[in-house]
């Protein structure tokens, strides 16, 4: 990093630092719930097969399993089960802390001499006492190790945890990738970093410390998570003591700035015109994440748009490229198979498009998507993995173009992009309204064989929660057909290259529509 790089970041960090702080808190919270409950497991669980060693290896091994499955694949596994947030990631970072920590307690209490525990028992020490004054002080130093070891892994994975609401420095890594902004990546990258190192210290200085003792170590660690776990919530409860209880209605937005912006709308409009206390939760993932958490009933809402709808979520084609009609085929399917309500659009288009750049385009005469069959086995594509395998996305373009490039790259949104800045992909799937089509310069090839769906922006939302609620109908359906693509993609372009807070564009939006009082 050059100077100038270096002041960026250090500016970047003094402009977010409450966001910093927040997200800081949020994965101290969660790392240190997980290693509590992953040394209250394994621990326990090690001395137990230290005495019934038969079923030692078969336990130590599915532990070690758990490890193998990539963790990403492990949260998405428990998403309909445990819903998105912080259950399901505690869950999942345990469950990768179980195998170093039960291994160490296991291995470290039977390499204790044998001569030793013939000793202990010739003095009359039963079991426990032999436990406590002989095999756990002499265990402890390799227990700790792997407590460290588990910690490091736990604060590690976490920043993985984002991608479903868990929050923590994860959501500013994931924020940075999406926005190619390497400023929010290293701001969420570097203080992970440091905890993880900061931490192993603390750990391994209380070793030290407590050398010859059979459980401090673990009691001292124990109690600082249980500290840092209880003080929060009691905080809080001492706070609203006495407040009114509030409704609160929970919206999501998938990753990315559109979404964002979109429901800083809905809660502007909502806390505008009623009682309700609108929480909002940015930015949890996926299109799979996003409507698992409104089926298990995590969320209340979030935005979704008519094409998705159609072809990934209720695995239909459209009936037609007209906007109105797709949306009634959107709405009337997602009632009958899922009673979900979807309101009305807000009016404009986010399709999916092919884009390359503008050199790229005019050197090869670009025009539509078609042009791109004479040049499939010299051009790379990137794709995000959504992309790739919808049906109304790489698997569409197969089939009604006859389309093969010779060499396809799945990566995540804001990666595909730096691909093809840098020259290592030259094609890449895109949207409309992002951002990055200005930013960059790049040319979105015209679907001239209407592949892809009418794709409006809506909000979805439970029936159960409209129905209680049937208020939030008419509030949100004031948006119905009022914003532009072009504003859209300007609203975008503060958010992400300006860095403008989503909520801030938002407010100046419904200020200037007249739906919003300052």
């Amino acid at each position: 990093m050059n100077i100038a790089s270096i002041q960026g970041f250090f500016q970047l960090m003094n402009d977010r630092q409450d966001l910093l702080i927040s997200a800081l808190w949020e994965h101290i919270q969660m790392s240190l719930i997980s290693l509590l409950i992953a040394v209250f497991i394994a621990v326990p669980l090690g001395i137990l097969l230290s005495h019934y060693r038969k079923g030692a290896e078969p336990i130590i091994g599915a532990t070690a399993v758990l490890q193998t499955i990539p963790s990403l694949a492990l949260l998405g596994f428990l998403i309909p089960f445990l819903g998105i947030g912080t259950t399901p990631a505690i869950v999942a970072l345990t469950a990768y802390a179980l195998m170093p920590i039960l291994r160490n307690t296991y291995t470290g209490l039977n390499q204790v001499d044998p001569a030793l525990m013939e000793a202990s028992r010739g003095m009359g020490m039963g079991t426990l006492q032999q436990l406590q004054k002989v095999q756990l002080p002499l265990a402890m130093p390799m227990i700790m190790a792997g407590i460290r070891t588990g910690m490091v892994l736990i604060v590690g994975t976490a920043t993985l945890a984002a991608l479903i609401g868990a929050g923590g420095l994860g959501d500013l890594i994931m924020l940075g990738i999406n926005r190619s902004n390497n400023y929010y990546i290293l701001l969420g990258a570097i203080p992970a970093a440091i905890l993880a190192l900061f931490i192993d210290t603390i750990l391994r200085i209380t070793e030290k410390k407590s050398q010859g003792s059979s459980l401090t170590p673990i009691i001292v660690v124990v109690g600082a998570a249980l500290l840092l776990v209880v003080t929060p919530p009691i905080v809080n409860v001492v706070s609203s003591f006495g407040e009114d209880e509030r409704i609160e209605i929970v919206i999501a937005g998938k990753l990315g700035a559109e979404p964002e912006i979109i429901i800083n709308m809905y809660k502007l409009l909502i806390e505008q015109d009623t009682t309700y206390d609108v929480i909002l939760e940015p930015g949890i993932g996926t299109t799979d994440v996003a409507f698992q958490a409104l089926l298990s009933g995590d969320v209340d809402g979030y935005f979704e748009f008519t094409g998705t709808a159609i072809a990934d979520l209720l695995g239909e084609e459209a009936v037609s490229n007209d906007e109105r009609e797709a949306y009634v085929q959107a709405r009337d399917g997602m009632y009958e198979e899922h009673q979900l309500v979807f309101l009305e659009p807000l009016g404009y288009q986010n399709t999916y498009a092919l884009a390359v750049t503008e050199e790229m385009a005019v050197d090869l005469n670009l025009q539509t998507i078609g042009d791109l069959k004479a040049h499939e086995d010299n051009l790379t594509a990137a794709f995000t993995v959504e992309f790739s395998d919808r049906q109304d996305g790489y698997p569409g373009v197969q089939e009604v173009y006859e389309i093969d490039f010779s060499n396809v790259q799945t990566m995540d949104p804001g990666l595909r992009l730096g691909a093809l800045v840098s020259g290592d992909a030259e094609v890449i799937d895109a949207y409309s309204t992002d951002s990055y089509m200005r930013e960059y310069n790049l040319v979105a090839l015209e679907d001239d064989e209407n592949l892809f769906p009418p794709f409006n922006g809506a909000p979805l939302f439970r029936e159960e929660v409209l129905i209680a609620h049937p208020e939030i109908e008419e509030i949100l359906n004031q948006l119905e057909g009022m914003i532009t693509e072009e504003e859209m993609q300007e609203m975008n372009y503060q958010v992400d290259e300006n860095d403008a807070d989503a909520s801030d564009i938002a407010r100046e939006y419904l200020i200037e529509k007249a739906l919003f009082q300052k």
